[in-house]
């Protein structure tokens, strides 16, 4: 795998390139003593297990096991092959890395979803070609000027022009070479009813592409010119192996720096939202695609940033969205805080009316607290005149206070609420308590998930042990493979897992004549060998002493190997009395009496 770039080539990208910088741009780190922390991009967690050891280029989980170097790291995070994580790291160092093609070198997901990226780039080009080259385009053009979108915001955003002909596009992608099944897998191009052949899903729409975290196009979104009642104003592509709406944030490839600088994330309903926010200098925008946040957009979110400031649309639909996430968001732990447009606005409205420097100084400036929002929103439509309204008024602010707030934040938002309500602060105190007491109860595990959750972490065998000990040395020095070959005929190792990366081992040695564990790794396509070797790699072994912990580790392995087959001839023996084959058992029980006696 390595052998198809030169190894020199390599090199000299490791060497150039600082993991502390590159894992930055995924993680939010805090240096602490020599290492860097932050929240683990591979698995949920509210607790920081994730470290970046400069000094060895080097990043490990301490929580799910994740490891590797700067190379294994973007490979991992962006499902890449080792190429094309070189060439990504390349590229920041200047170094050109010449790499076959995905079909030479191994898809970045599957060959087909790889297609469907190159479809998908094709016509984001050709759309943007024809809105800034082409008489065709000009209309669309001078309506995007006129409403305030300047060519660096179209260049920025590749935002382009189709054609309104049925067919220009799908024809365009078939002379590439593109076939029919992958014409509709990719939402580009409709089946037609009444005879053969394809049409344009989009045609005569300004096209904004949505982009994934590296840039790719994958989907897009198509605005009319004129909105009728005949067709929607929007058209958006459908769902697809590679873009799937639950789990795509809008403009993570450009906020992700702006969002490390600020240490915060604008998050908007809608793409238009964020090309808004973009003329007014909010840079560290993203937004959903048309959905309510999901549990994989807040995976995403909190590999960058802990605090989220929500501006949604000023309607009735936008505050009810801002108060499910700004929940969501805050069961979470993200500090949440909202910015509240006014009337029936939204960001694109706003700026038009008021300008940048207003949007970005009033509304995201001045953003509320999540609790102060959360009263806002339980005020709307509300008259304090009917008690049934003041009660509940009071009923819902209490119980988003249950559970979420510190002691400072209930003093405070009970006074207040006594002073709007005019009931006294002692009333309101005491029905808190039995909301917060209903919302303990509520969230108290059943006896078996408190049994559950006490359940031991898994223990560290002895075999484990003695196999990574054993697996360390070898890492570390190839002269204990040509031991471990000459010693024992077959593998010297048990658990499949380890016989795997030994059998890897083997043919890495094969090509190289020295020991090293980086380009080991990257070698690894399964990234539970990664994590496996990342562990072996990171024990504690005494080089003074490798011969003797050897010997120890083999005696072990075979200890266990023995009693393995202990255990299966007892198992023979026992079905052996069952069916009456004395004979065989009383065989079986000696060969059981001469493997006790081996140990």
């Amino acid at each position: 795998m390595s052998n198809r770039v030169p190894e020199e080539v390599i090199e000299k990208i490791r060497s150039s390139t600082d993991i502390v910088d590159v894992v930055g741009e995924y993680v939010q780190l805090t240096k602490r003593g020599r290492n860097w922390f932050g929240l683990c991009p591979f698995h949920g967690e509210s607790t920081p297990s994730f470290s970046v050891t400069a000094d060895k280029q080097i990043f490990h989980c301490f929580g799910c096991g994740a490891g590797g170097n700067v190379i294994t790291f973007l490979m991992d995070i962006e499902n890449l092959t080792f190429q094309e994580a070189l060439s990504r790291l390349g590229n920041r160092s200047g170094i050109d890395v010449d790499i076959q093609s995905p079909a030479e070198s191994g898809p970045v997901q599957s060959k087909s979803d790889h297609q469907l990226v190159l479809m998908h780039e094709f016509a984001a080009d050709m759309y943007h070609h024809i809105l800034l080259n082409t008489e065709e385009g000009q209309a669309a053009l001078d309506y995007l000027e006129n409403r305030g979108f300047t060519r660096e915001i179209i260049e920025k955003n590749k935002i382009g022009w189709s054609l309104p002909e049925w067919n220009y596009m799908a024809s365009a992608l078939k002379r590439k070479g593109f076939s029919e099944e992958e014409l509709e897998a990719s939402g580009l191009g409709i089946p037609r009813e009444q005879s053969s052949g394809y049409f344009d899903r989009f045609r005569g729409r300004i096209m904004f592409p949505i982009m994934n975290e590296t840039g790719k196009v994958i989907a897009f979104s198509g605005r009319v010119l004129e909105h009728t009642k005949q067709e929607a104003k929007y058209m958006n592509s459908p769902e697809s192996p590679i873009f799937q709406k639950s789990q795509v944030l809008y403009n993570v490839h450009h906020a992700r720096s702006a969002i490390r600088k600020n240490r915060k994330i604008i998050l908007f309903e809608g793409f238009m939202d964020v090309i808004a926010a973009g003329k007014a200098g909010v840079d560290n925008a993203l937004a959903t695609m048309g959905t309510s946040l999901t549990a994989q957009h807040i995976r995403q979110m909190k590999r960058f940033a802990q605090e989220v400031v929500i501006c949604f649309d000023g309607d009735d639909a936008g505050w009810e969205a801002a108060k499910r996430a700004a929940i969501s968001l805050n069961e979470e732990n993200f500090k949440v805080e909202v910015a509240v447009l006014p009337g029936k606005m939204d960001p694109d409205d706003f700026v038009r009316e008021n300008g940048a420097e207003a949007f970005k100084e009033q509304i995201i400036g001045k953003p509320h607290a999540f609790i102060a929002f959360a009263m806002m929103h339980a005020r709307r439509h509300k008259n304090f005149q009917y008690e049934n309204d003041l009660l509940q008024y009071i009923q819902e602010v209490l119980q988003l206070l249950a559970g979420r707030s510190s002691p400072l934040e209930r003093d405070l938002y009970i006074k207040q609420l006594s002073v709007e309500t005019g009931l006294s602060q002692e009333a309101i105190l005491q029905h808190y308590r039995k909301l917060e007491n209903k919302t303990i109860e509520r969230n108290r595990p059943e006896p078996s998930v408190v049994k559950t959750a006490k359940k031991a972490p898994k223990q560290v065998t002895s075999l484990h042990r003695a196999e990574r000990m054993l697996l360390s040395h070898a890492l570390a020095d190839p002269s204990v493979m040509e031991k471990l070959v000459v010693e024992d005929n077959d593998i010297p190792f048990i658990s499949e897992e380890f016989r795997a990366l030994y059998v890897q081992l083997l043919g890495f040695y094969e090509e190289w004549d020295k020991a090293d564990f980086h380009k080991f790794l990257e070698t690894l396509q399964d990234t539970e060998l990664r994590k496996l070797v990342m562990e072996t790699a990171l024990s504690e072994r005494d080089p003074e002493h490798a011969d003797e912990e050897i010997s120890d580790c083999l005696k072990h392995l075979h200890k266990h190997r023995v009693e393995q087959q202990i255990n299966l001839k007892i198992q023979q023996s026992k079905e052996a009395e069952k069916q009456h084959d004395l004979k065989r058992a009383l065989l079986l029980a000696q060969e059981v009496i001469a493997l006790r006696k081996s140990l």
